[in-house]
């Protein structure tokens, strides 16, 4: 590791076992609580009130053509994005939705083919053959695994990720043109506004006199750490590091996952989480992180 870079590793690793911790934090209120919609209503608009107030101090005008770009990325990396994410982590396993997400660069790849005409080569094919059985394995599995597991919600994670993807390769040619701080404001505001008429009428139904101090620490480690902070150190991360080496972090998270459900199963006592864990998530964790290395690989050039 480059000692100069190694705060933008520690930036990777903080904002990465934040996402692994997310995925059992946040299922522990959803729907008892909150709904899933609700969730995403306060989550959106709290991360991205405190996006707009450090953008008030970055002086920065986006041109006209690049507004129809921003609210598309808005709709793809905030308002479908988040809804399916926790849809479906309100009907599944953390241990699958951590799985499932890490299929994001494998999905990446291929938009990036057919959209940026990135080129092909045989150990990225090999990745996407084997990350994809690895996770369509794990999808398919979901409504025989027993514990938390549902396949639909993991459709529901697994079409999370691939817009997340399309997002990340539509996305990356206003991170080079403008400020990266810039952009993340902007694709908030958009998503918040695509959000508005799905989360607003489960914010109003809500009964927040049944929140406990429990459930607004869990809202405030989703608002302020989930969302904001991880985009922060993402954001520094990317300014020290490749692209490549910021998303080989994305491995811990179900490494996290299994964790965290370890502990909440076998220490805190909560048994349906104690068959989360078994041989067949644990090949799909394998054979998808498989994928995703050999996609990574650099070719040596001539």
């Amino acid at each position: 590791m480059n000692k100069k870079n190694y705060k933008a590793h520690l930036a990777l690793l903080g904002a990465n076992i934040i996402y692994g911790i997310n995925h059992i934090v946040a299922k522990g209120i959803m729907p008892n609580k909150i709904g899933p919609s609700a969730f995403i209503f306060l989550r959106i608009l709290g991360a991205g009130l405190l996006f707009w107030i450090i953008k008030s101090f970055i002086k920065e005008k986006i041109h006209k053509k690049d507004f129809k770009l921003l609210a598309i990325s808005g709709l793809l990396g905030v308002a479908i994005n988040q809804l399916l994410f926790f849809h479906g982590l309100n009907l599944t396993s953390p241990i699958d939705a951590s799985i499932i997400i890490t299929a994001v660069p494998v999905m990446v790849l291929i938009f990036g083919v057919f959209i940026l005409k990135e080129k092909l080569t045989s150990y990225k094919i090999a990745g996407i053959i084997i990350g994809g059985i690895g996770a369509v394995l794990l999808i398919a599995y979901g409504s025989k695994s027993g514990g938390t597991s549902s396949i639909l919600g993991n459709i529901y994670i697994f079409l999370n990720a691939m817009s997340y993807a399309l997002y990340l390769v539509l996305i990356k040619p206003l991170m080079k043109k403008y400020k990266p701080l810039t952009v993340i404001s902007w694709v908030f505001l958009f998503g918040f506004l695509f959000m508005l008429p799905f989360g607003l009428p489960d914010v109003i139904k809500t009964n927040f006199y049944a929140f406990t101090l429990n459930t607004y620490l869990t809202v405030a480690f989703v608002v302020i750490g989930t969302t904001f902070l991880t985009y922060l150190l993402n954001i520094y991360a990317l300014t020290k590091v490749s692209p490549s080496v910021n998303g080989s972090y994305i491995y811990l998270q179900p490494v996290i996952s299994f964790l965290m459900v370890s502990f909440y199963a076998y220490i805190l006592g909560y048994n349906e989480y104690a068959r989360d864990i078994n041989l067949i998530k644990i090949l799909s964790c394998f054979m998808v992180i498989i994928g995703v290395s050999l996609i990574s690989k650099k070719v040596n050039k001539i």
